[in-house]
């Protein structure tokens, strides 16, 4: 597997870990840098998820993710809305690094589909498919 044509390059938070999802994305082709390349360690700790977002946003990445919470704390969400962040976020917390991948790798379809979209958007990355969020909950 290669990146897929349309599909920007990727954006990892936190949530999704700092070795195991971004080592097992690349190792299926895919282009990303994490929080913790971008800004460094320890200091990828101490981001404010409103910096990550306006980064991702201006950087024109897709932002993969699992804090659902984003979209229902004001500050994020007006970021996310702000800078036209694309985000996919998987919505199950108790997911091993492999399941979370396989759900992304799954769906590479689709979400190089909706980021052919300006965002911002956020999806959520279900087993069977990937659902639009309001982003005003």
């Amino acid at each position: 597997m290669s990146h897929p044509d349309g599909l920007p390059d990727l954006f990892l938070d936190r949530s999704l870990g700092r070795i195991q999802v971004p080592r097992l994305l690349r190792d299926s082709g895919l282009r990303l840098v994490t929080l913790a390349e971008h800004y460094g360690i320890p200091s990828d700790e101490d981001v404010s998820d409103v910096d990550w977002l306006e980064l991702a946003g201006t950087e024109g990445w897709a932002e993969l993710m699992k804090d659902a919470r984003i979209r229902g704390r004001a500050v994020e969400r007006e970021a996310v809305q702000a800078f036209g962040v694309r985000c996919f976020c998987i919505t199950r917390q108790d997911l091993t690094a492999a399941q979370m991948v396989e759900r992304h790798l799954n769906h590479l379809d689709a979400i190089a589909a909706a980021c052919q979209e300006p965002g911002p958007f956020i999806y959520a990355v279900q087993e069977r498919r990937i659902e639009r969020l309001d982003l005003n909950p």
